[in-house]
Parts: structure tokens; C-alpha cells; sequence
């Protein structure tokens, strides 16, 4: 994997979580608004919509370095939608991360012809 690769992996990886959380902080707001009189929609809707957009053009730039199969970006793109899927596609994105790091080493040492 070359350095542009595991960058676009990583950035990908790094805004997963936030965006994820914001999500879930945007539906405990939706639901506040309705039941009291506290309104944090606009301003969380607004800091979910640019985390989202970072996601999608992360996202976009990763399966294009990466050359993921369709299925697999069809995965990272559905677990955006989700409300914790940030937090599953941060994981998968963090073993796939080490997974690399160790590949990489494996060759380096010539142990294996990975």
C-alpha cells in the first residue's frame, strides 16, 4: 500500500467516528425539539451535513486509491447512512489499517511474498 493509500484510508478512518456521534447527537436533538423547547437542530444539522460531506468525499477518494471491490464500497458508503455505522466502519477501517502495516513488514523482512 503507498503513503496516498493509507492517507486516504486513515482520513477516512478519522472522520468515521465524529461523524457517527454527530448523527447520534442530531437524533437526541430531533427528539428534544419535539418534546421540549430545546432547538439544537439547526446547528447540529448543520455540523452533521459538513461531517457527512467530508465522509462521502473521503470515501470517494479512498475506494478510488484503495481499488475496493464495489461491495466493499457499497459497505463503507451504507454504514454513513447508519446511525452507529461510523463506529463499525472506524474499526473495519483500523484492522484493515494494521492489517497493511503488517503485510508491509512481512515483506520487508522477506518473510513473505505478500
Amino acid at each position: 500500500m503507498d503513503i496516498k493509500t493509507a492517507t486516504a484510508l486513515r482520513r477516512l478512518r478519522l472522520v468515521s467516528a465524529p461523524e457517527a456521534v454527530s448523527f447520534l447527537i442530531l437524533l437526541v436533538c430531533s427528539v428534544l425539539k419535539r418534546t421540549t423547547d430545546f432547538d439544537a437542530v439547526p446547528v447540529m444539522g448543520a455540523i452533521h451535513g459538513v461531517l457527512f460531506i467530508l465522509y462521502v468525499i473521503f470515501w470517494a477518494d479512498a475506494w478510488n486509491r484503495a481499488k475496493w471491490p464495489l461491495k466493499t464500497a457499497a459497505l463503507y458508503f451504507i454504514l454513513s447512512v447508519l446511525p452507529t455505522g461510523g463506529f463499525f466502519a472506524e474499526r473495519k477501517l483500523r484492522r484493515e489499517a494494521e492489517d497493511a502495516v503488517i503485510a508491509a513488514r512481512a515483506r520487508q523482512e522477506g518473510v513473505v511474498n505478500a
